[in-house]
């Protein structure tokens, strides 16, 4: 009989750590989706008020208040960020309030990071088409020379995604007339002007490239 008492206890001890186990592991995991969550929300929020100074910082008449505003753009992305490192948004916030600073470079990295697995899944297209632009625009103001190439890969893919966005077929347009391809400047510009007739860049580089050399 005593092997029988110990196999029954056996089966008794097990069924009490499977049914302990069951019991702990949901709160557990509940427990982790609660910090997560509460994460998010503060990342979030941090996301939003960096958002609002970035925002003031624009509208700021005084140079100094804009970039003191822009500082705190930045604080406030990087404490979103720390919560969660992965956030495509605070990395762009914080892009955006470094180059308002003159700071292209660490602007230009912060995209980079935004526009790089596993961040970049979280933006939408429209979203990933403006990034895209910006970064564009920074390769081309740090160094136009050696950055054009690169500048007109992003804008290719950016006009794809934001069918709708001048500024990025202004930028692909002097990309290729800065490379010697007119051809495809004149399509580029063209385009800007039936998306924004008004554009006066769009209709002077095409009065530019009319005019003979």
């Amino acid at each position: 009989m005593a092997p029988d008492v110990l196999v029954q206890a056996g089966l008794l001890i097990l069924t009490l750590v499977i049914f302990v186990a069951m019991y702990k592991l949901p709160k557990q995991a509940l427990a982790k989706l609660r910090l997560k969550n509460r994460a998010t929300v503060q990342a979030n929020r941090h996301f939003v008020q960096g958002a609002q100074l970035l925002a003031r910082a624009r509208s700021a008449q005084k140079r100094a208040t804009s970039l003191t505003l822009a500082q705190g753009a930045v604080a406030e992305a990087n404490k979103a960020l720390n919560l969660d490192p992965k956030d495509a948004g605070a990395q762009i916030l914080k892009a955006l309030a470094l180059d308002l600073q003159g700071h292209k470079s660490s602007a230009l990295r912060s995209l980079d990071a935004a526009l790089s697995p596993p961040a970049v899944k979280s933006l939408s297209d429209r979203e990933r088409g403006d990034a895209l632009f910006k970064r564009a625009e920074l390769r081309v103001a740090i160094n136009r020379r050696r950055r054009v190439d690169s500048a007109v890969a992003d804008l290719v893919e950016a006009v794809r995604l934001s069918e709708d966005n001048c500024k990025a077929f202004c930028l692909l347009g002097e990309c290729y007339e800065h490379k010697g391809m007119k051809d495809e400047a004149r399509k580029a510009f063209l385009q800007a002007l039936r998306i924004e007739p008004t554009s006066d860049a769009a209709r002077q580089a095409l009065e530019r490239l009319a005019s003979p050399s």
